[in-house]
């Protein structure tokens, strides 16, 4: 043991690269499956390597006109794009008030919003179905985007955030060089909590792109999904085309993966230089 921290041994190593392998293994083994033809699906050894039917695999998925995929992808990530963007933006702006900004009522209303994130999200349906409905807003995407505009733990973990990165000298500094409350949000908050952006845009982006449960309530139109609702309806049927799902399925998967690198690198960019001003 050397300042705090357990020496790596050569078992530690072995078993992070065998945990790693299994957690790849499938993702890579979906994109095999989806260069092949469905007969990869009962081979015994099952097959490892690409094949050459990735063409015509992309070919019959985007002309099924049953799933509508190009659809469903260019309204998930118009859905996903815009929820993460307000989450993020928003739930920054009210966690650096709840951490920083004395007013009245702070601790109850955060209380309550701690509250909303005990309920489970089933239990929500009916009446934000009935809520959309009154609105006229059913098979429309706001009636997917509206409703996650701003989450409840992405208040409570951008409050609990601010309150350790961001120091009340700064802010009063800040506020001694005549800096509006909005100005010292843009100059000296945001930057500090990047990480946790980061980290919440990372988190939000990922489960409204994998959102199934809402949007199957209220996209009923079969010309308008979302992504996955265009997966469901490929897996439908009597005969299933597993190359073809597969293939819809990597495709899906791809964005989620630019995504984790984009942000991941804005992760270790702010603990980097968190380390540096340190």
């Amino acid at each position: 043991m050397n300042g705090g921290l357990w020496k790596g041994t050569r078992l530690t190593y072995v078993a992070l690269l065998l945990a790693g392998v299994m957690s790849v293994f499938p993702i890579y083994w979906m994109f095999v499956v989806a260069t092949r033809s469905s007969d990869a699906m009962g081979q015994v050894p099952p097959p490892v390597t690409p094949g050459g039917n990735l063409p015509g695999n992309l070919d019959r998925l985007f002309a099924n006109t049953d799933a509508h995929f190009l659809t469903g992808m260019l309204n998930s990530a118009i859905v996903a794009g815009s929820v993460t963007v307000s989450v993020v933006f928003f739930s920054s702006l009210a966690g650096f008030a709840f951490a920083k900004l004395r007013f009245r009522g702070s601790n109850a209303l955060l209380l309550v919003i701690i509250a909303t994130m005990m309920v489970p999200t089933q239990l929500g349906v009916i009446p934000l179905y009935m809520l959309m409905t009154d609105l006229g807003w059913n098979d429309q995407l706001q009636a997917v985007i509206v409703p996650g505009l701003v989450t409840g733990f992405g208040v409570f973990m951008m409050r609990q955030y601010a309150s350790q990165a961001v120091s009340d000298e700064l802010i009063e500094a800040a506020r001694v060089d005549g800096c509006g409350t909005f100005r010292i949000f843009r100059s000296v908050v945001a930057p500090a909590l990047r990480p946790a952006a980061a980290v919440l845009g990372l988190l939000t982006f990922m489960t409204t792109w994998n959102d199934f449960l809402w949007p199957y309530a209220v996209l009923n139109d079969p010309e308008n999904p979302t992504v996955q609702l265009s997966l469901r309806a490929l897996s439908n049927g009597y005969y299933q085309d597993m190359s073809q799902v597969f293939t819809g399925t990597a495709i899906a998967t791809l964005p989620l993966l630019v995504v984790f690198v984009i942000f991941g690198r804005q992760i270790i960019g702010g603990i980097m230089e968190g380390a540096v001003k340190a």
